[in-house]
């Protein structure tokens, strides 16, 4: 694989990755009764528990999303322009 084609794809999966991140924030802000409702019948949960397990979840998302691909993209970023 080029690096080139590595950068573009790390660049395309922060992209979708923080799609992802906003649509969570956006049906958690706006929806948030109904989003808590279906989690607390299919899952058994508390309000408390759901609450607590959206806010990790967003934490390790973003924490995967910047150390798995936002991080080697700038990394193959200095390096591209440290080579020229």
């Amino acid at each position: 694989m080029k690096m080139e084609d590595l950068r573009l794809m790390l660049a395309w999966g922060i992209i979708i990755n923080y799609t992802i991140l906003i649509l969570w924030f956006l049906i958690f802000i706006f929806a948030h009764d109904w989003f808590r409702d279906i989690q607390m019948r299919w899952f058994h949960v508390t309000a408390e528990q759901f609450e607590l397990s959206n806010y990790l979840g967003v934490i390790f998302y973003k924490l995967g999303v910047i150390l798995f691909f936002l991080t080697p993209y700038l990394g193959l970023r200095i390096a591209q322009r440290r080579k020229k």
